[in-house]
């Protein structure tokens, strides 16, 4: 990731950016900001764009170990009086790039408050069976167990996952049947794969300041 662009101007900015990148998450180990433009051009209220990289993030209580963005033009209200918000991001702006999950931190999760919809919603279209006991990443397959009412042994089964429509489809592996994740319509999903215990996923999305 290449330093952040010199001069009191965009370093101010960057610093600026930095903090609300921060806000907006629950919390975040270690990031890394570089501006693309000049100061003529913030001084005007744009900038070409930002870039983006992140690790240990939390962000609505769903855990990244990396995510690398890029964003689009950023049309900006450059305040230099204001110390604590140097800078006013004017209008919603792109940004696209890559985001990588753990299997264990994204099973933590779906067992969360926040989550926990979204495991039983799994465990209901998938299984047929609620509540989902886990979710594990085993190379290029997705494992997901239920437990049976009953009291006999759990269920598990296992699913394939790709992109497709703008969001994530997960495939039975041993039988017919789909399931599409339901997507924020400001998030277009464009690649999605599972690889040595983690989930990747490209794709891009409209932020709204």
């Amino acid at each position: 990731m290449p330093q952040t662009s010199s001069g009191p101007v965009l370093q101010l900015l960057a610093s600026g950016l930095q903090r609300w990148v921060r806000n907006q998450c629950d919390s975040v180990e270690e990031l890394n900001l570089a501006l693309q433009g000049s100061a003529i051009e913030l001084l005007r209220g744009r900038l070409r764009g930002v870039s983006l990289e992140a690790r240990r993030v939390s962000f609505e209580q769903l855990p990244l170990m990396r995510a690398e963005l890029q964003s689009g033009e950023l049309k900006t209200l450059f305040r230099p009086g204001q110390p604590n918000q140097p800078v006013q991001l004017k209008d919603p702006f792109a940004i696209e790039g890559e985001v990588v999950l753990n299997g264990n931190d994204l099973n933590k999760a779906l067992a969360c408050d926040r989550w926990r919809w979204l495991a039983d919603l799994l465990a209901e279209q998938l299984m047929g069976l609620t509540p989902l006991r886990s979710l594990v990443i085993d190379n290029d397959r997705l494992v997901l167990t239920a437990d049976v009412i009953t009291g006999k042994d759990p269920v598990q089964r296992s699913f394939r996952l790709c992109a497709d429509q703008g969001t994530i489809r997960l495939n039975h592996c041993d039988a017919e049947g789909q399931f599409f994740l339901p997507m924020d319509p400001s998030i277009r999903i464009l690649e999605a794969r599972l690889q040595g215990g983690q989930l990747m996923i490209k794709g891009h999305a409209t932020v709204h300041p």
